[in-house]
């Protein structure tokens, strides 16, 4: 072996020496024998180095995935008396292995195993178990074997190529896999459980770590062999043996568990699950209190969850069969389980409560289910109810400021309360109703003198009932009497009882929060209206000490001030004031920091707009209050741009140019305001942004930070075609000019859309401005499609094939919207071209999506200039080019049907012949019969 090389296996070592190793390793892979280097030096322990051993075993684990068929007999001999020969030497060495040379040796063996099991090495466990026999570290190889041969055998990992041969693989795989656990069952399953039984007994009270290795074997397997071989007594007696015992119970409780998981008969399930608890019982599991190991307990509240789940399996399986004792005893089983899992559901330790959630659930579906709920049910619900308030509150150590991992598990755990509080609705929604008005009340009467984590859980209980007790269009304040006064009640206590000022950003964030969720509370109540603005307004919300706060507020109040703008009306002009110098553009040299980001700034902008363009004030005034609006915008724009211009260092140039990208991006987000109800026009702001279009124009000759400039201006436009309609066009020409000038693919890719938006809107009414700039635009477009390439550069080459689709959706917009004489008065060369890159791209380049663009340009130049009264030459063209385009595509290697957006191609491709044969009719058939197919080679009789 290359000695050098393998140095580079050690972790520490230097880049280069790593590189190489690589290298090698790469090699070594491609090479014939060297495999058998490798083998030598695990059978006869050449090195020490770990990382080399670690190495050996990669390479004859690649030999055996990927090129084990090319080996002889005897070289395949020789793979397996290697692995013999090296884990006899486990048993002598002085030392035993690292854990991960084991686990890979593990592996190889596993790949060893489904690839000879069934032909050449039926006897692979009695093999291992005769050289292991009870030696601890030949058990601890034995038992890692058995777990890597069940994750090949039970873990489908296939690798991903594409969907069809994805598919294939994993069949051949199950069905390879179905037909080993078939002949395991037959052949050695029973040996096998006997090894596990004597593992057990011989280590139970001697060696911990192998005893757990072995319970998870057990616990893997019992999925997929005959059950009866472990829940039995002699194996049930041993596990609960176990569960008293501190090094083992967490293991025996996942073994047990994966038992109880067991699919079988519902009987035969119920029986097994409550003579497990009648042990578990007996030996003082139950006794959730007086345990204080944790992390037991979490394994411990999986097994409780499992067993109820497997009851309430059972229950719907004999209900369906319609066998109502028996579901009757199933019921009564789940009952007495309950008071257990109500102890473990509100179990201070998340993870213990979270682990019986499942079973808590499927419990509430039951009683959804029942025709009445017994005294007990009733109990039972509220006191699930009660569990799910108290933990969904906050403890104190969380970190509100910086929210890490514990906090983002709190998140995920409280939004599995969330489904438990939900299915609580189905069952009794009175009950919940009245639980959290009696919570709320309480809590808020006194919320000055109570913990944060309490007001909080109490507005947010508030907040969960708006989807816990659901209503169409947030109509919470009509209909059902009861719940729209409970609701209205608690919708005004909370807006007046001054809680929006309590000290916290939890209680805060969930005040506004569900202010916003109940804003029809505000169209039933609107005397309450200018109390939340304030809280919006002043230091609760935008002005809060919490960026946080602040910016989650910038986007609560833009819902809050759509949704209510009908009742906006009285506080415009107040509200504008008091925000106006919340969207002050700041500049990057006055080192002031602003209050909210530039993305919170979009909110108020749009905030702002949607005030102004819906209130009821006539079409002067509101073109005066949005001319306030964006004139300091379009006077910072101007000061900014020139700056830019003549800024010499890199870094303060690009922060000039984010400034002037704010200022477009603010301009663009208030015309979001405007409707088919309320457009520009009506609402006289026409000339206001008119004004933008011409401050940010001169943008786009400017040299510097070119990217970043062109695409805000290109957002801009894109809104104002939308806004403004034809009043914008005279400035494209101009505009389209600019963006043309040394432009790469990115650019291009970004413009052909506006071009597309202009001319599918405005058609023939841009076609003078089309046909003038259509050569152009190609220019531009070919001379960065032939620019040269690295061979290897991806980013590249995929930044060209969106150029591409871009440049065929381009064509494909002209011909769609009735203007193809845009593209036959280019002149006939130019014409010809463009033809040609169809063509291309309908044959050369395997892209199925521009493929499919390219079909519908050609059938649909077929449809309009196909007949006897199209262009001189069109009809030649399309005999000579279109029609073979048709039939060469499909027979590319790389056209790929099991491809959905290939198939799409066939389909457009299919409708171009059938438009040629519509346009040209018997001509094409005779052209077909006489001449294109018998050029193909292709047989009269198929031809026929």
């Amino acid at each position: 072996m290359d000695e050098q090389a393998l140095l580079g296996l050690n972790p520490n070592a230097d880049a280069d020496f790593r590189q190489r190793a690589l290298a090698y390793f790469e090699q070594l892979k491609i090479s014939q024998d060297a495999w058998q280097v490798c083998a030598e030096a695990l059978a006869q322990s050449i090195y020490s180095d770990d990382h080399i051993k670690f190495f050996c075993f990669q390479v004859l684990e690649h030999q055996v995935k990927f090129k084990y068929s090319e080996l002889t007999e005897v070289q395949q001999q020789l793979i397996r008396e290697t692995l013999i020969t090296w884990l006899q030497a486990q048993m002598l060495n002085p030392q035993p292995e690292k854990t991960f040379i084991r686990n890979k040796a593990a592996q190889v063996f596993a790949l060893l195993f489904v690839t000879e099991y069934l032909t050449k090495w039926p006897k692979f466990f009695f093999d291992i178990l005769s050289v292991v026999d009870l030696n601890p570290r030949g058990v601890d190889m034995y038992l890692r074997i058995l777990m890597a041969v069940d994750a090949e055998l039970v873990d489908r990992d296939v690798v991903h190529t594409s969907e069809a041969s994805y598919y294939f693989a994993l069949t051949l795989e199950a069905r390879r896999n179905t037909l080993l656990k078939d002949t395991m069952r037959e052949q050695c399953i029973p040996s096998l459980v006997e090894s596990w039984y004597q593992i057990l007994q011989n280590y139970q009270y001697n060696n911990s770590e192998l005893t757990c290795q072995c319970l998870e074997v057990v616990g893997a397997y019992v999925s997929w062999i005959d059950l009866s071989l472990i829940a039995n007594e002699r194996f049930i007696n041993m596990l609960l043996g176990h569960m008293s015992v501190e090094v083992l119970r967490e293991e025996a409780c996942d073994c047990l568990f994966e038992i109880v998981n067991k699919g079988m008969d519902p009987i035969d399930k119920t029986k097994l699950v409550e003579s497990l608890c009648q042990v578990l019982q007996s030996a003082g599991l139950f006794s959730i209190d007086q345990e204080d190991d944790v992390d037991f307990l979490a394994r411990f509240s999986k097994l409780v969850n499992g067993m109820g789940q497997a009851l309430i399996a059972s229950w719907t399986k004999l209900i369906k069969n319609g066998d109502m004792k028996s579901a009757q005893d199933s019921l009564q089983a789940i009952e007495a389980k309950v008071a257990l899992m109500l102890q473990l559901l509100i179990h201070e330790d998340d993870d213990i409560s979270s682990n019986i959630i499942g079973f808590c659930y499927d419990y509430l579906h039951i009683l959804k289910q029942l025709s009445a709920l017994s005294d007990q049910q009733k109990a039972n619900v509220e006191a699930i109810m009660l569990a799910v308030m108290k933990k969904l509150t906050y403890d104190e150590e969380y970190n509100f400021e910086n929210e890490g991992e514990d906090e983002a598990m709190f998140v995920e755990y409280r939004k599995q309360l969330k489904l438990l509080l939900d299915r609580l609705a189905q069952v009794s929604p009175e009950l919940l109703l009245a639980s959290v008005r009696r919570v709320f009340n309480t809590t808020l009467q006194n919320w000055q003198t109570t913990r944060f984590m309490e007001v909080e859980v109490a507005i947010r209980l508030l907040y969960m009932l708006a989807e816990a007790l659901p209503v169409s269009h947030g109509a919470h304040f009509s209909g059902d009497v009861t719940k729209a006064t409970a609701l209205q009640d608690m919708m005004r206590t909370l807006v007046t009882s001054g809680v929006s000022a309590y000290q916290h950003t939890s209680v805060t964030l969930e005040f506004f929060e569900t202010v916003v969720r109940y804003e029809k509370f505000f169209a039933v109540e609107p005397q309450h209206i200018p109390t939340v603005l304030m809280a919006f307004l002043d230091h609760r919300g935008l002005r809060h000490t919490s960026p946080k706060v602040r910016s989650r507020t910038a986007y609560l109040f833009s819902r809050f001030v759509k949704s209510l703008n009908k009742q906006m009306n009285p506080f415009i002009e107040d509200v504008l004031n008091r925000i106006q110098d919340l969207m002050e553009l700041s500049p990057p040299e006055n080192g002031y920091q602003a209050l909210l980001s530039s993305d919170d700034q979009l909110f108020i902008y749009e905030t702002a707009g949607v005030l102004i363009v819906n209130s009821e004030y006539s079409a002067e005034r509101k073109q005066v209050l949005m001319r306030n609006l964006l004139t300091p915008l379009m006077e910072k724009f101007k000061v900014l741009l020139e700056k830019l211009m003549m800024a010499q260092d890199e870094d303060r140039q690009m922060a000039l140019a984010d400034c002037l990208n704010h200022a477009v991006g603010f301009a663009s987000r208030t015309s979001k305001a405007f409707s088919n109800k309320q457009t520009v026009k009506q609402c006289g702001c026409s000339e206001v942004y008119l004004d933008c279009l011409q401050t940010f124009l001169p943008a786009l000759s400017c040299p510097l930070q070119k990217e970043v400039l062109r695409s805000g201006v290109r957002t801009f436009l894109h809104r104002m075609i939308i806004c403004l309609e034809e009043e914008v066009l005279p400035f494209i020409p101009s505009a389209s000019e600019h963006m043309l000038k040394d432009c790469e693919a990115k650019d291009l890719q970004e413009f052909i859309p506006l071009i597309n938006q202009i001319t599918a809107k405005f058609k023939t009414q841009v076609s003078p401005f089309l046909q003038q700039m259509f050569m152009p635009l190609l220019h531009a477009i070919f001379e960065v499609l032939l620019l040269p390439a690295e061979e290897n550069d991806q980013s590249a080459a995929l930044e060209k094939q969106m150029l591409r689709r871009s440049y065929f959706a381009f064509l494909q917009t002209v011909t769609g919207s009735g203007m193809s004489e845009v593209i036959a008065n280019q002149g006939a060369e130019n014409v010809e071209r463009v033809l040609f890159t169809v063509i291309q791209g309908a044959v050369d380049y395997p892209d199925p999506i521009a493929q499919k663009t390219c079909f519908i340009i050609l059938s649909k130049l077929v449809e309009l200039w196909g007949g006897k009264d199209g262009p001189v030459g069109f009809a030649d063209f399309v005999y000579k080019h279109i029609v073979p385009a048709c039939f060469l595509a499909p027979l590319k290697q790389t056209f790929d049907l099991a491809d959905a957006q290939t198939v799409l191609a066939l389909s457009e491709c299919a409708v171009t012949l059938k438009t040629i044969h519509l346009k040209r009719g018997p001509e094409c058939i005779q052209y077909l019969q006489q001449e294109y197919l018998p050029s193909l080679q292709v047989a009269p009789e198929i031809i026929q």
